[in-house]
């Protein structure tokens, strides 16, 4: 199964992609540092732009991040779904994940795969599954070559949306990137 086999892959150390409701991610173990720079050396991105921390649930990002209660709320409001939301890190995530900021933004898929992956996995990288500066990818069959022959896994679920996540920061009522639920959410933040 391709799941098993993705979850086997990120516990090695190993990059995969999978499906989310928005677009397709590029996923490694978000607190192995080799594994974080192995995403940024697939996607060519810079090492100053931060990567997101994706789990299965609000629970889950507990563990990893210090919300305030505001911002706890907004996550349980929105999450899973196709938010981002940036919140204080712990200690527990390497410098490489933030791009050596205290804060990281957390993203719970709404998608049964995404979902059913990061259950079998350590909390995984949440970035899109394209080359820096590329268009977001909604079709294996449009992953960058350099991308698909880099990774271990690729988990296909079909077509996605397309739509990129919403990343704001609940704290400082700014969102950062317009995307899904953008209107919802800018009517939460006052």
């Amino acid at each position: 199964m391709a799941l098993d086999d993705a979850a086997s892959a990120v516990r090695d150390g190993r990059a995969v992609v999978y499906p989310t409701e928005t677009v397709y991610g590029l996923g490694a173990d978000a607190t192995d540092p080799d594994a974080v720079e192995r995403v940024f050396a697939l996607k060519d991105r810079p090492r100053d732009k931060p990567l997101s921390l994706g789990v299965p649930d609000v629970d889950a990002a507990l563990e990893h991040t210090r919300p305030t209660d505001r911002a706890e709320r907004f996550m349980r409001r929105f999450l899973p779904g196709p938010v981002t939301v940036v919140v204080e890190r712990r200690p527990t995530l390497p410098d490489a994940l933030t791009a050596g900021r205290d804060r990281v933004g957390v993203r719970v898929p709404d998608h049964d795969t995404a979902l059913a992956l990061l259950d079998r996995t350590p909390p995984l990288t949440a970035t899109s599954a394209n080359r820096s500066g590329a268009s977001s990818v909604t079709r294996v069959a449009d992953l960058d070559p350099r991308v698909r022959d880099g990774v271990a896994v690729v988990v296909d679920s079909g077509e996605t949306p397309g739509t990129e996540s919403t990343v704001v920061d609940p704290d400082r009522g700014v969102i950062h990137r317009r995307g899904a639920m953008a209107d919802e959410i800018e009517a939460w933040l006052p």
